[in-house]
């Protein structure tokens, strides 16, 4: 059967209506709904089923990108076996995270925290092995969560297949608190983890950020450059005076060649991710994060990966997978433009 892009999507298809299989495609998507140490909304689990849902209903010509969907796209089938453990977890976390990581004392809470670190740890490695088996196939790994801790393991193995690698952070928060409430693979501690744990990734550009503790500063003050911060009050700032593109591009020019994206949904403005699990005013419009992303693939720098992570879907509506569907698009469109692939289409009027 004939695919025609312009026609709805088929019965039984693919993420984004596709009929690409994994082993066919160039982009091959993991999903990983976990979000255990969740610590205010929970959902994120159920951001790739909601994203694929809602990829569905999303134009396959794209105003920046062209086509992606040329290159093949598809999403691996999600593990049941972390639904499980994530529904095991949650339970275990409950209360820790209601008693504010207080769990000294407690036998029931230090075995429950021992509990869940050891089944975020068996998750990073599930995704580090999966990532690896994709690379070494040649494809081009995107991870959709699930909360900020799930891409670990793939952040991983692609600093260990691109050393010096660069990391773009699209985020509201810092996440660079110490094993927050305890658990050592908190969504509020990834990149704290790829800093202390990952010699791969030489630097880290976070673009967005609104929601930090002073602690957060320190470690941002005394990385010695290693990561460059630009605050979303910033980027206020900078809107109000119509240069926008300016402060991005002086906080792109630190980034190396190889280039990781990771996209916490919540580093946009929350109008567009109501139900995320820890949603800040301010933050970044569709425009301009998809600008971000593009000036990126466009500088000459090789987007090698990406995530995007903390989608949450509310109870009576999609559209925080309707977003995240579109925010997914634009990132693998800009990853395959900045190797080459497709290129960015000439419209009337421009």
């Amino acid at each position: 059967m004939t695919f025609d892009p312009n026609t709805a999507s088929p019965k039984d298809s693919g993420i984004f209506g596709l009929p690409h299989t994994p082993d066919e495609a160039a982009v091959v998507l993991i999903p990983v709904p976990w979000d255990a140490t969740t610590s205010y909304g929970s959902g994120a689990a159920d951001g790739p089923r909601a994203i694929m849902d809602a990829s569905k209903q999303v134009d396959l010509f794209d105003a920046e990108t062209g086509k992606p969907f040329e290159g093949g796209i598809a999403m691996l089938a999600e593990s049941e076996d972390i639904r499980a453990w994530n529904e095991e977890a949650r339970v275990a976390a409950a209360e820790i995270i209601e008693a504010g990581g207080a769990v000294e004392g407690d036998a029931e809470f230090v075995a429950n925290l021992a509990k869940v670190n050891t089944m975020s740890a068996r998750i990073n490695d599930i995704v580090y092995l999966e990532t690896k088996r994709l690379m070494g196939l040649s494809k081009i790994v995107g991870l959709v969560g699930g909360d900020h801790s799930t891409p670990f393991g793939c952040i991983r193995a692609h600093a260990e297949a691109h050393p010096g690698l660069g990391i773009l952070h699209v985020d509201a928060h810092a996440d660079l608190r110490r094993a927050y409430e305890g658990f050592e693979d908190s969504h509020a501690s990834i990149m704290d983890n790829v800093l202390r744990r990952v010699p791969g990734v030489a630097k880290i550009v976070q673009v967005g950020v609104r929601d930090f503790c002073e602690e957060e500063l320190e470690r941002i003050k005394s990385s010695e450059g290693r990561v460059h911060t630009l605050f979303d009050v910033h980027i206020a700032r900078a809107r109000m005076q119509g240069r926008v593109l300016d402060v991005f591009a002086a906080a792109l020019g630190s980034l190396p060649r190889d280039v990781y994206v990771s996209f916490d949904i919540d580093g946009l403005d929350p109008s567009l991710c109501p139900h995320t699990g820890t949603p800040v005013a301010g933050g970044l419009s569709l425009h301009e994060a998809s600008a971000l992303c593009g000036m990126v693939a466009q500088s000459g720098r090789r987007i090698v990966g990406f995530d995007l992570n903390e989608v949450a879907p509310g109870s009576d509506d999609e559209w925080d997978g309707n977003v995240g569907a579109r925010v997914l698009y634009k990132l693998i469109g800009w990853t395959l433009i900045s190797r080459g692939i497709g290129a960015v289409p000439a419209l009337p009027g421009a």
